[in-house]
């Protein structure tokens, strides 16, 4: 029993050194929040799962901002991650970041759509 606790002691700050906090604060191009915005954020590649320790972790997260444009994510691996947003009257936005920092904030701004046009004439 001794052993496994000390295995387990050993081996927890090893896996929080490959997960990372992510907070992503979504605003519109006048700089004011974006609330109700819809952020899905998915683990697309890193270290094995397996080297973490993680056979089942959850590596994608579906939740609203908040009023002040605020999403905060619970640990999720460093490494390549997806986030994607959607908010009524704005435009998709949808990028891939590098992430290996502890914790990071990541600031996104969405556009207003843009007005469409038609290459064909009347």
């Amino acid at each position: 029993m001794r052993k496994l606790v000390l295995l387990l002691a050993l081996c927890l700050p090893m896996m929080a050194d490959d997960l990372t906090r992510l907070q992503i604060h979504v605003t519109n191009e006048r700089g004011k929040p974006v609330d109700r915005a819809s952020v899905i954020v998915k683990f697309v590649s890193g270290r094995p799962l397996k080297t973490l320790g993680l056979k089942k972790a959850r590596l994608s997260w579906e939740l609203k901002s908040s009023q002040e444009g605020m999403a905060k994510i619970p640990p999720i691996p460093k490494g390549k991650i997806l986030i994607q947003i959607s908010a009524r009257n704005y435009q998709t936005f949808g990028e891939t970041f590098d992430i290996d920092e502890d914790e990071r904030l990541v600031e996104i701004v969405l556009k207003t759509p843009q007005s469409q046009y038609s290459v064909h004439e009347n």
